[in-house]
């Protein structure tokens, strides 16, 4: 029982610190570029990289995309910079689905840790913020869509796993997710997604709906990355920040893995309309 009351106010605390930002624009990039340096301890920790140099590069990519608009006083050249940091993003991401499928353990070598904690980490931070700035004006709403979707799909996924669950998804990497749990979040996510598009002046159904499905299937795909890092460093959490729940990286796996291809099936969805 005491568990239950920790886990859940752990995670109240969680969730109000992240609705009370987005009342706000600034108020969200401070906290985000907080919650993304305890990300990038914790990775750290994970993939056993000493160097103060990942603290550097968030700081400076995060500043940049962050207050690009406030610093230039335009939009000019940061779709280009966009584009680049997307395509190089993606890529890595392909690499570690690639690596989640074909290789026991992730390779770890230091190049390879200074690309993950900047292109699978930092820069997920950076497209939940440009997320939030879609149409280059703050638009708390989509970023919310986005996480109440994320908090779906893992709740039913787990819920319906643990009850109808038989056939193992992963079960090298993460014993108790299941096919069926799987199913299940993505159907009640994409059930989810009619009531955001209903509720909120910002997309419209058809389009919340394939971003329920792109959130289920990327977010997944990040919350077994993830499990496979913390299985190679012999833990069960990324941290102890949130009492009940673990890490805060393990609250964030899904997100900022699923980030890079929400924006890329936003801008998609601008140019097209």
């Amino acid at each position: 029982m005491k568990e239950i009351l920790v886990r859940s106010l752990s995670g109240l605390l969680y969730v109000s610190l992240l609705i009370f930002s987005l009342y706000n624009k600034h108020v969200f990039i401070v906290l985000f570029f907080i919650f993304g340096l305890i990300c990038v301890a914790e990775l750290k920790k994970l993939i056993h990289y000493k160097s103060f140099i990942p603290y550097v590069v968030f700081t400076i990519l995060y500043g940049i995309f962050g207050y690009w608009q406030f610093v230039m006083k335009s939009t000019n050249g940061l779709t280009e910079a966009t584009q680049i940091l997307q395509v190089i993003t993606i890529f890595v991401q392909l690499l570690l689905i690639k690596d989640l499928f074909t290789e026991k353990n992730i390779p770890l070598f230091v190049s390879k840790k200074i690309i993950l904690t900047t292109f699978y980490l930092s820069s997920g931070f950076v497209f939940l913020v440009l997320i939030a700035n879609y149409h280059h004006t703050f638009n708390p709403l989509v970023i919310l869509g986005a996480f109440i979707l994320v908090w779906t799909n893992d709740t039913c996924a787990y819920l319906v796993g643990k009850n109808f669950g038989k056939q193992k998804l992963f079960p090298s990497i993460s014993p108790k997710k299941t096919v069926e749990g799987f199913l299940g979040g993505l159907f009640f996510a994409c059930v989810a997604s009619y009531f955001i598009a209903t509720f909120t002046d910002t997309l419209n159904f058809n389009h919340w709906l394939i971003l329920s499905i792109i959130i289920s299937v990327f977010g997944t795909l990040g919350d077994l990355i993830e499990s496979k890092f913390k299985r190679q460093a012999g833990v069960k959490d990324s941290g102890v920040i949130m009492p009940g729940h673990g890490g805060l990286l393990d609250r964030f796996d899904s997100i900022i893995f699923a980030a890079p291809f929400i924006y890329l099936f936003l801008r998609i969805i601008n140019y097209v309309s």
